[in-house]
C-alpha cells in the first residue's frame, strides 16, 4: 500500500505541489494524470525520497524515508542514468546485491529476456540507446521484487513490443498484490491498467475516480471533464 499524506512541495515562493493525499491500496493499479507541469514528477519525486518535502509518504505502512520500506520499493523513473561502466547484466546485479533481492538467476535472465535485453547483456551503460537504458531501469526495478512500484511515464521511448510487455507485467504485478502507481499524460497507454486514478492540475489533484465510479465512461472524457482541456475557446 502507498500513502501520501499533506504532501506539499514548494521552490522558493512557488508552489509546485499544494497539500496532496491520496492512497492506493494492495494489489491496485493508480494512475497520476495531469499536463506537462501539473506536478505529478514532483509528486513521484518526493515518494521516491529525490526531494525534500513537507508532509507524509507511507510504503506498506512504514514511513518511507525508513530503510525497511526502501527496500520493498522499486522506483522507474522518466529519464533513465546508467552506469557508463558496467554491462546491462551488472546492472541487475548491482540492484540484486543492493537490495539483498530474492531473484534468483533463471527469473533474472527471464526478465531481460521478457524485454529483448538477454543478447544484449555485455553492452555496457554508455553503449545503450534510450529505449535500451529504459527498459534495463524497468528490469532493475523489477528486480528487487518490490511491494510497492512507482512508475514516472515508463513508455516514452519504449517500442511497442516494449509498451505491451509492460503492460503485461503491470497487471501482473497487481494480481500478485504490489501496489502500481504510474505517472503519465498518455492516456491511451493506460487505459486498461488502471484501478483508481488521480487527476491533478496546478500542483493539486482536482479529481479522483475509481473504475467502478467511472463505469463505462473513457478515460479521456474524465480527463478533459475535469481539467478542461476538452473544451473549445
Amino acid at each position: 500500500m502507498l500513502e501520501v499524506q499533506s504532501l506539499k512541495k514548494k521552490y522558493g515562493r512557488f508552489i509546485a505541489v499544494n497539500n496532496v493525499s491520496f492512497t492506493v491500496l494492495d494489489g491496485q493499479v493508480g494512475i497520476l494524470l495531469g499536463p506537462n507541469g501539473a506536478g505529478k514528477s514532483t509528486i513521484i519525486k518526493s515518494i521516491a525520497g529525490l526531494l525534500r518535502y513537507e508532509g507524509g509518504v507511507g510504503i506498506q505502512q512504514m514511513p518511507a524515508r525508513d530503510l525497511e520500506a526502501k527496500r520493498i520499493f522499486g522506483y522507474v523513473p522518466e529519464l533513465p542514468a546508467m552506469f557508463d561502466a558496467l554491462t546491462v547484466r551488472e546492472h541487475i546485479e548491482y540492484v540484486r546485491r543492493a537490495y539483498n533481492s530474492p531473484i534468483t538467476d533463471a527469473e533474472a535472465a527471464q526478465l531481460l529476456e521478457r524485454f529483448e535485453l538477454d543478447d544484449k547483456q555485455d553492452k555496457l551503460g554508455n553503449e545503450l540507446s534510450k529505449g535500451m537504458m529504459q527498459k534495463v531501469s524497468i528490469c532493475c526495478a523489477l528486480a528487487i521484487k518490490p511491494k510497492v512500484i512507482l512508475l514516472d511515464e515508463p513508455m516514452v521511448g519504449l517500442d511497442p513490443a516494449a509498451i505491451k510487455e509492460l503492460k503485461e507485467v503491470v497487471l501482473e504485478l497487481k494480481s500478485q498484490g504490489t501496489t502500481v502507481l504510474i505517472s503519465t499524460h498518455m492516456l491511451e497507454m493506460v487505459k486498461e491498467l488502471w484501478d483508481v486514478m488521480f487527476i491533478m492540475e496546478h500542483g493539486e489533484i482536482v479529481g479522483t475516480f475509481t473504475r467502478e465510479q467511472a463505469k463505462d465512461a473513457d478515460i479521456e472524457e474524465l480527463f478533459f471533464q475535469i481539467t478542461g482541456g476538452g473544451e473549445k475557446e
